[in-house]
């Protein structure tokens, strides 16, 4: 599964098609008595706050994907519509309940969808824009989250879907994406397909128990230890990003978005084997590799970031959709002419503290360590060093993502920093950028993909 601005996907022309996700209840929605998680509480206040002053900040996590010939319409409703019956995230109505977020779920039989033809779609331009414009109605503030439709061709069908972040992360793209290829298969199959598909674990379940766990911690709690720690060696929460972007403090700007190939299939592979030979991971590996770039650009001699981890398990949360999502701090040393071998050590471990410290969230800790800022702040403080990576390859239903051209578009309305979103697919590892529209980001971010490239290449 590619990450890629949906100007870039190169989707055909065709007849457009679209699905309303509707409510029958008629009355507005039940009263919110449930609990949600850590980010979702943070990004809804951050776009109440962002609507009061009329600076909407936007953003959507989309996916899409091919499934051959002309599709029957009915089946791919009847896709669709399994998606947001089997995930109840994508049910939930959301609605601000004493200084926090509640929510409360429709039932499955309370949902419809409905059906609308657009039109043709006469060239790629006409599709783009047809696409951008569908991907941003999505809106943090009104249910429901997500949007679906296709472009029909005789010859082939694009299928897509558009989610808020408030109810969906990136591994959450590629499970939908599995659940819609399963049941349209199965929907349109003579013969019905055996065996019974496992219900998901539920992301307001999973939220309402970490925060019961958090429930009675303060400031001084023990399991702040590491956070605390951090922060005073930090100077903060946030870790800044190291390198000049030329940008201008408190301002938000338009985003640059771009995707490109760093190692071939081949080349990753023989990466990951140089890793292991070093007794690290991969990931890991590419932890220390943009460590290194940094350091040789004129970035600190001690690296510090923030690293996005996927809080699902392998267990009955694993192919649930929501925001499974915590922000980890980590910090090493990166010497000026050390070895790699040395740098991945140090990252190795720095990520193993990091993950020994998990059970509270970044959220929770920013809200306990730094008040005022919690309070103050409706995005991040400046540009911050950040690092993620995801192997799509591990993914439910990866064995299809080259076949079904399975990508997954990131957008937002305005960044004040550089971000990397570092994957790998069966074609090799790719990075997807989103960076401020500067001449000096602009240059930073080519220096820094190039040099990263470079240790990487040298390293195998």
């Amino acid at each position: 599964m590619l990450q890629i601005s949906v100007e870039d996907s190169e989707i055909d022309p065709g007849e457009a098609h679209r699905w309303h996700l509707v409510s029958l209840t008629g009355d507005g929605g039940p009263a919110p008595r449930r609990m949600t998680g850590y980010n979702q509480a943070k990004h809804f206040t951050v776009a109440q706050h962002a609507q009061s002053i009329d600076e909407p900040i936007r953003s959507y996590v989309a996916a899409s994907f091919e499934l051959p010939g002309r599709v029957d319409p009915d089946a791919l409703e009847g896709a669709f519509l399994h998606l947001v019956r089997r995930h109840e995230v994508l049910r939930a109505v959301y609605q601000p309940l004493g200084g926090d977020l509640g929510c409360e779920v429709l039932t499955p039989d309370e949902v419809a969808l409905k059906h609308v033809y657009v039109g043709p779609l006469e060239t790629p331009a006409e599709v783009t824009g047809h696409l951008q414009g569908a991907f941003q109605e999505v809106d943090t503030l009104a249910w429901p989250l997500i949007t679906m439709g296709a472009v029909v061709r005789p010859e082939s069908t694009t299928v897509w879907f558009s989610c808020d972040h408030l109810v969906t992360d990136g591994l959450s793209s590629a499970i939908a994406v599995n659940d819609l290829i399963t049941a349209y298969r199965d929907l349109g199959a003579v013969e019905p397909v055996p065996g019974a598909v496992r219900p998901p674990g539920s992301y307001l379940e999973f939220s309402r128990t970490q925060r019961r766990a958090n429930r009675a911690m303060n400031a001084d709690d023990a399991r702040l230890d590491y956070w605390r720690a951090f922060r005073d060696r930090n100077g903060g929460l946030f870790p800044r990003f190291p390198l000049d972007l030329g940008v201008r403090p408190g301002r938000l700007y338009a985003p640059v978005a771009s995707t490109e190939r760093l190692l071939t299939a081949r080349q990753a592979e023989e990466f990951g084997a140089a890793c292991r030979a070093r007794g690290g991971r991969l990931s890991m590996g590419l932890l220390a590799a943009g460590a290194v770039a940094l350091r040789r650009l004129g970035g600190p001699a001690e690296y510090r970031g923030l690293v996005p981890v996927n809080e699902r398990g392998r267990g009955v949360y694993a192919e649930s959709m929501g925001w499974f999502i915590n922000t980890l701090p980590v910090a090493f040393p990166v010497a000026e002419r050390a070895e790699f071998g040395e740098v991945l050590a140090a990252a190795q471990d720095a990520y193993g503290q990091a993950q020994a410290n998990a059970g509270v969230h970044f959220v929770k800790a920013w809200r306990l360590l730094a008040p005022a800022e919690y309070a103050r702040l409706h995005y991040w403080p400046h540009a911050v060093n950040f690092f993620s990576y995801i192997d799509f390859r591990r993914l439910p239903g990866a064995d299809l993502h080259t076949a079904r051209r399975a990508r997954m578009h990131v957008w937002v309305s305005g960044c004040n920093g550089l971000l990397h979103w570092l994957h790998r697919t069966d074609e090799g590892l790719f990075v997807n950028t989103i960076h401020v529209d500067t001449p000096q980001a602009r240059a930073t971010n080519r220096s820094l993909l190039d040099g990263l490239t470079r240790v990487l290449t040298d390293v195998t």
